[in-house]
């Protein structure tokens, strides 16, 4: 058993008995098990929740209060792998671990979860599980993956665009003129090759939108850049789909660049669009908003860390991502497309970067969702 299992052990066994610390008169334990920034629960012997921190209450969705009235099996279904561990604990093993597990209910739907879980042996039936679900760090990992790629971009567009541009420059204007005075049959071939000069060039361009440019930040309304990108996508690529909207109205200010953060929404809008496309058309996209608790990153340029509790959902009812294709998702030159250049996302994930945000995607069939964790205005950025 590690240490910080032992010590949570002996806290919660405070808690089962209600009575404050006796090295510590007046201590009370509860407020340790509210704090600590992992999910913590506490079952009965029937699987009953006696209690869940703060971190629980926002892992399952659900509030103490209603907990309390619940079990786990409200949660889960039986056939849980979260239930052949409990009954572990309750056969003899005093502690156990387990990583990497899925939890899927009516009620709840994740991947990636760790738990370690021990018996309470003073309490007999009862165990304590700690829960920690390692999706938000695979995001990180693989944000910064992207980063790093989109820096390499950025050291290939800064060389094609000296050297590549200039020639191009050179070759379409050379086939304007061989398509004015040559004959028909010829003519097709001189139009090719200005076309395929603007194909190259259009995406030299695109790959300089990687550069590290600095970026203006401003107080952003987030629900009329939903509504803008909502309005965009239905009277063009998106006409025939459905749309539905979910956004908490007292959401505060975005720190960001509104310009930039439309761009990253139309592109997982479109994405969504075709997604639904190759299944007929059929199907919705929802746009989501939420205020959440708890998340917080480090950046770059300093030992600050960055709180992020405005969460945008784009969500769709396609066919879902690949488990190959999703591992890579966020890397340049990296589409599922046939057509696709790979850079769309890449260049998503790198804006949001830049405005000190994460983003990360949970794909299955019949429900993908691109969630972006942004930045709220502070009273030291001005309203």
């Amino acid at each position: 058993m590690s240490g910080v299992t032992r010590a949570v052990r002996r806290t919660v066994l405070s808690v089962v008995r209600r009575h404050p610390s006796a090295e510590e008169p007046g201590f009370d334990p509860m407020i340790v098990l509210g704090a600590l920034p992992v999910p913590l629960i506490l079952l009965d012997a029937e699987d009953r929740f006696r209690y869940a921190n703060q971190a629980a209450e926002q892992f399952l969705g659900i509030s103490l209060g209603q907990l309390t009235q619940m079990s786990l099996h409200d949660v889960l279904p039986a056939d849980s792998p979260l239930f052949l561990l409990i009954g572990q604990l309750r056969t003899g093993v005093t502690s156990i671990a387990d990583h990497e597990l899925s939890f899927e209910g009516p009620r709840l739907r994740k991947t990636g979860i760790s738990v370690q879980g021990t018996a309470l042996t003073e309490d007999p039936g009862s165990v304590v599980l700690v829960l920690q679900d390692g999706t938000m760090a695979r995001a990180l990992d693989r944000q910064i993956s992207a980063r790093t790629a989109a820096r390499s971009i950025t050291g290939m567009a800064t060389i094609l665009a000296h050297e590549v541009k200039n020639p191009l420059s050179g070759i379409r204007g050379a086939a304007q003129l061989l398509e004015a005075s040559v004959g028909e049959s010829d003519r097709e071939l001189a139009v090719l090759i200005r076309d395929e000069a603007d194909r190259i060039r259009a995406l030299v361009d695109r790959m300089e939108d990687f550069g590290e440019k600095p970026i203006l930040m401003a107080p952003v309304n987030i629900h009329r850049v939903l509504e803008h990108v909502r309005r965009v996508a239905a009277t063009g690529f998106a006409a025939d789909i459905r749309f539905s909207e979910n956004y908490d109205p007292s959401l505060p200010p975005v720190l960001g660049n509104r310009d930039q953060l439309v761009q990253v929404l139309l592109n997982l809008v479109k994405n969504a669009a075709e997604a639904l496309q190759d299944i007929g058309g059929t199907g919705e996209i929802t746009l989501i908003t939420r205020y959440q608790h708890g998340l917080r990153l480090g950046t770059s340029a300093s030992e600050a860390r960055v709180h992020l509790p405005l969460l945008v959902v784009v969500r769709d009812s396609g066919p879902g991502i690949s488990d190959d294709l999703k591992a890579h998702l966020f890397e340049p030159f990296v589409s599922g497309r046939p057509a696709g250049q790979g850079l769309g996302l890449s260049l998503v994930a790198k804006i949001i970067a830049d405005h000190g945000g994460l983003i990360e995607v949970e794909s299955m069939p019949g429900r993908t969702e691109f969630r972006l964790h942004l930045p709220m205005v502070s009273d030291e950025d001005g309203e």
